[in-house]
């Protein structure tokens, strides 16, 4: 028997408003022959599956998805981005129109409780509410329909059994005067524009955090200068580039392809591969990453990978793919929903029987206006509209106190998933260190006499300073910062890729790289334990000669942050295990991790690795949190169930939940207690909010509940939920 061959479809979806969306889609596509598994994301609308091509075809996954009344979008990421920004202009506009009918009905509604009896009124009243409801929340009504038809029970049903009781109410009472025919028509038009807010605020929060994969492939050069036969160079669109060509990079431009080094010599800025913040030396023969910066000296490249082959297109691949095997967090409000919906609905049918059957049962008559009144105050009153608040407005609750301490809750599903968190994944560059090379300890020669008067560390930046080399700029900088006045020198010279040479007050001083001094004729015996202890620790060793002689040591590092060990511990205190993650080699990553107390490590890890061992942890049960802040961190903080980005690039914080403003790494455990306060504070919210709709419905069962009374339910409902969440700041004001 041969082995089922899988392959994967990403797809776009459009429509999905709730977790019942993504069971409906997971259930339509995995009952399918042939479907190995779905993975669906709400929060970024996409779905990916797995499928054997021999008995399904991307085609017949598509018309599924539209068939059970959801959206595919162009696969093409420029027009994909564009279409979801036609949808959020789309469900802006009828969010405006909503609101227009709402605000007349609002008026309308005022004038009558005061005592105005105007003819115009109701007609007025029909209107809004029917071009509310199937003009402006035509869609919703669709998805209802959808919905029905699978057996399937969610906010959009719950949502026009409300809207359309309140129109049947409002048809009834026209000529019925037990029914009050205008605040029936009131609730359809306000339960609908409700729902037609909270889909917008959902579809404006998913369209921001899509802009990640855009802001990546922007990275990437638009043009290439491409090196002809005759050796004349000319600038070409990147899509005509093609594997085998020579391109030519500047200093200080960014690769535009992947290649390998034809002609030159250079330091390259590989912090977008591997996150370390000091440059690699780079020469013939060696390979270079598109999206990497050349920091000095031209550069002549064979071109090696270009379009989907290509480094960042692939990080692009591995953001798309992590997002859409994120696991799904059932919002607490949506698990409420799952028996509130069906349980509404439940009472609705009990007041029908309960008034006709129940009445006959009984020795009465079936009294069918109490039948009906009795029913449709349970739909109006059954409408979660405090329920839906509850969540959001802890959230705004939360997220102004984070606010005020640097940080930026971005994502609605941080604050239900941050109390379930076991494992805080940190990338050890940026994160756990600085991410910038700076000197950690200078080494003198005992045998070296200080000459002509000099440390070594004056020696070495008095010469840099004239270096735009990153390491040259960390020299300087410790010796500005240590108070060290520099000197002069004469008959400066830089030798791109191993270091410099200088004079100074008559002495020739030399400064690069270990095996650049060797060349050079410098004996480093006298330094080579010091040397191979510091090349043990992952520090890069930069090393001083003069006149010839091996003056000392200078290593750099990326140093550990102040708060980086005390905030370890206060993650082990909030019942959190650290895991540190890393593209470093072992011996380098065990030696940062003694120093600030991690004992679980993933070393030598690629970008492409990263999610991956995120999923590993989920995979062994734990909710993940990850803390990174450059690009190849981008798909593991996607992929995990919180993301934290530090102050990095735009693409980790595009694909980050929560963002830090500053660099105090104590921020991520303040970070988690906030969340977890605001949860506390959403439960708390929700309990007031079922209570209104928990004693409304049954009693909405006897018939008493009138649909004025129940939008009043509604509103006192709001007001406590919003008492709660914001009436302890009032009253510390």
């Amino acid at each position: 028997m041969t082995a089922e061959r899988t392959e994967k479809l990403q797809v776009k979806v459009g429509g999905m408003a709730c977790s019942f969306c993504t069971m409906t889609i997971e259930k339509a596509l995995g009952r399918m022959e042939g479907v190995t598994a779905v993975h669906v994301s709400l929060a970024h609308e996409e779905t990916l599956i797995e499928y054997d091509p021999a008995r399904r075809t991307p085609t017949e996954l598509r018309d599924t998805l539209r068939q059970i009344g959801y959206s595919v979008r162009d696969s093409d990421k420029v027009r994909a981005f564009e279409e979801q920004q036609a949808e959020l202009r789309q469900a802006k506009n009828r969010l405006i129109a909503a609101g227009i009918f709402t605000l007349i009905t609002t008026i309308i509604m005022i004038a009558r409780w005061i005592g105005f009896r105007e003819l115009w009124f109701q007609p007025t009243m029909i209107v809004m509410a029917l071009l509310t409801t199937f003009g402006a929340g035509w869609h919703i009504l669709v998805m209802a329909v959808q919905s029905l038809r699978r057996g399937i029970l969610n906010q959009h049903v719950l949502l026009e059994f409300g809207a359309f009781a309140g129109l049947i109410g409002g048809v009834i009472g026209i000529s019925n005067p037990l029914f009050p025919a205008p605040d029936f028509f009131a609730v359809a038009t306000y339960i609908t524009s409700y729902h037609l807010l909270s889909g917008w605020a959902s579809l404006l929060v998913r369209t921001r955090a899509s802009e990640a994969v855009r802001s990546l492939l922007a990275l990437q050069p638009a043009t290439a200068r491409l090196v002809l036969a005759n050796g004349r160079i000319q600038e070409v669109p990147i899509e005509q580039i093609k594997p085998g060509d020579l391109v030519r990079v500047r200093p200080g431009e960014s690769l535009p392809v992947d290649g390998r080094i034809q002609n030159g010599r250079s330091a390259i800025d590989e912090s977008l591969i591997t996150g370390e913040p000091i440059p690699v030396s780079k020469t013939v023969g060696d390979d270079v990453t598109g999206g990497s910066i050349n920091q000095n000296g031209t550069l002549v490249v064979e071109v090696l990978k270009v379009g989907d082959d290509s480094f960042l297109t692939q990080v692009a691949h591995h953001i798309e793919e992590a997002r859409a095997m994120k696991p799904g967090i059932l919002a607490l409000v949506d698990r409420i929903l799952q028996w509130f919906v069906p349980g509404v609905l439940l009472f609705g049918g009990l007041a029908i029987l309960l008034w006709t059957v129940g009445a006959a049962l009984f020795g009465g008559t079936p009294d069918w206006t109490r039948a009906i009144f009795a029913a449709l105050a349970v739909l109006v009153m059954g409408y979660p509209c405090a329920l839906g608040m509850a969540t959001p407005l802890a959230m705004i609750r939360g997220g102004g106190e984070a606010a005020k301490q640097g940080i930026l809750m971005r994502s609605g599903e941080a604050f239900q998933t941050l109390k379930d968190v076991r494992r805080a994944v940190l990338d050890k560059t940026g994160t756990i260190t600085a991410g910038k090379p700076s000197v950690v300890e200078v080494i003198q020669n005992p045998g070296f006499l200080e000459k002509p008067g000099f440390s070594i560390l004056q020696l070495a930046a008095s010469v840099e300073i004239a270096s735009e080399h990153p390491l040259a700029g960390a020299i300087v900088d410790a010796a500005r910062e240590q108070g060290l006045d520099l000197a002069t020198f004469d008959e400066f010279e830089a030798i791109p890729g191993r270091g410099v040479q200088a004079t100074v007050a008559g002495r020739q001083i030399l400064i690069g790289s270990p095996r650049f001094l060797r060349e050079q004729g410098v004996d480093l015996t006298e330094l080579e334990a010091d040397l191979q202890r510091m090349q043990s620790e992952g520090k890069t060793a930069v090393a001083i000669a003069q006149d010839g002689i091996a003056a000392g040591l200078i290593a750099i590092s990326d140093a550990i942050k102040p708060d980086a060990t005390a905030t370890i511990a206060r993650l082990r205190d909030a019942g959190i295990e650290p895991v540190m993650l890393t593209g470093d080699n072992r011996r380098t990553a065990e030696t940062v991790a003694a120093q600030v107390g991690i004992t679980e490590i993933f070393a030598e890890v690629l970008p492409g690795e990263k999610a991956e061992k995120v999923r590993q942890l989920q995979a062994a049960g734990h909710r993940v949190l990850m803390v990174g802040d450059g690009i190849n961190d981008a798909p593991a903080l996607m992929q995990s169930d919180v993301g934290i980005a530090g102050a990095g690039t735009d693409i980790a914080i595009e694909a980050a939940d929560i963002v830090l403003t500053g660099e105090r790494l104590g921020a991520i455990v303040d970070a988690i207690e906030i969340g977890r306060s605001s949860y506390k504070k959403t439960v708390q919210n929700l309990w007031l909010a079922f209570a209104f709709n928990g004693i409304g419905v049954p009693l909405a069962v006897t018939g008493l509940v009138r649909p004025g009374w129940a939008m009043a339910a509604m509103v006192a409902s709001v007001s406590l939920v919003l008492l709660n969440s914001f009436g302890g700041r009032l009253v510390k004001r």
